[in-house]
């Protein structure tokens, strides 16, 4: 009984340290969360994103009973940059800085670690804004459900890059000043339970195939990451999560239209 307690104790206290880490929701009110734990966050992200999609798709279905559904879709997404700081953007921008003006792995570190925005980064940015506020055309229930089911398993599919790349960096130049470590097999199970659940309950089955999109810009970004810096960083994690998800939505999007 109370080994099991700890587990619960420590499972509990790992995704407060998730929740605290990935938004700037005042969850650190909770509990003083120990050092530790913000090393072992990413088996937990997919569960962020049952609060951060959650809240963005709540957001989304009350505006549109108010607002024309476009106008309600860009509501939603402020609402959600702002719940997260706009830190998967952020690492987006900064990887496409990055890969985009770096010719060495140095050079492409060192840019990825200036907090200065370049030309890449805007432009990817704009791109990315520009596609997404097409997804609205869809069902405003459809499109509650891709965001709940999006944000939870691009995070899931993300979060393996600590099983599949080593930390580029050293843990002391690391902007976050802590390094995750690989995934045990329960961490691994936690993170695809946390990530497949929202879509086994919530996504009609005709779009499941839109998961793969997910899985193949990871792998596409895997090999890109691989070659260019042998490993990643926390930027790669944003990129990772954003193209993901939009690549999912983007899928759904061809699903629905064919359909």
């Amino acid at each position: 009984m109370l080994q099991s307690q700890n587990i619960l104790n420590k499972v509990a206290m790992n995704l407060l340290a998730a929740l605290i880490f990935f938004t700037r929701l005042p969850f650190w009110r909770i509990k003083e969360v120990p050092a530790e734990c913000f090393k072992h966050v990413v088996p937990y992200w997919p569960f962020v994103g049952w609060i951060t999609g959650g809240i963005t798709a709540a957001v989304l279905w009350l505006c549109g009973q108010v607002f024309p559904i476009s106008l309600a879709w860009i509501i939603a997404i402020v609402t959600r940059l702002l719940i997260t700081g706009c830190l998967h953007e952020d690492g987006f921008a900064d990887f496409l800085d990055g890969f985009g003006g770096g010719t060495t792995r140095e050079r492409v570190l060192a840019i990825m670690k200036d907090s200065h925005l370049g030309t890449y980064g805007v432009i990817g940015l704009i791109a990315y804004f520009c596609i997404i506020a097409q997804i609205c055309i869809v069902p405003i229930e459809l499109l509650c459900i891709f965001v709940l089911c999006g944000d939870c398993w691009s995070k899931c599919v993300a979060s393996q890059i600590a099983n599949i790349l080593p930390y580029a960096r050293k843990e002391e130049e690391s902007k976050a000043k802590s390094v995750n470590s690989p995934m045990n097999t329960k961490e691994r199970l936690i993170a695809i339970a946390g990530g497949l659940i929202p879509g086994i309950l919530l996504l009609p089955l005709q779009y499941a195939p839109a998961m793969l999109c997910p899985i193949l810009t990871f792998i596409v970004l895997c090999l890109i990451m691989k070659r260019r810096i042998q490993g990643y960083t926390g930027d790669c994690c944003g990129a990772l999560v954003v193209t993901g998800e939009l690549s999912y939505y983007l899928g759904c999007l061809i699903i629905w239209r064919l359909f």
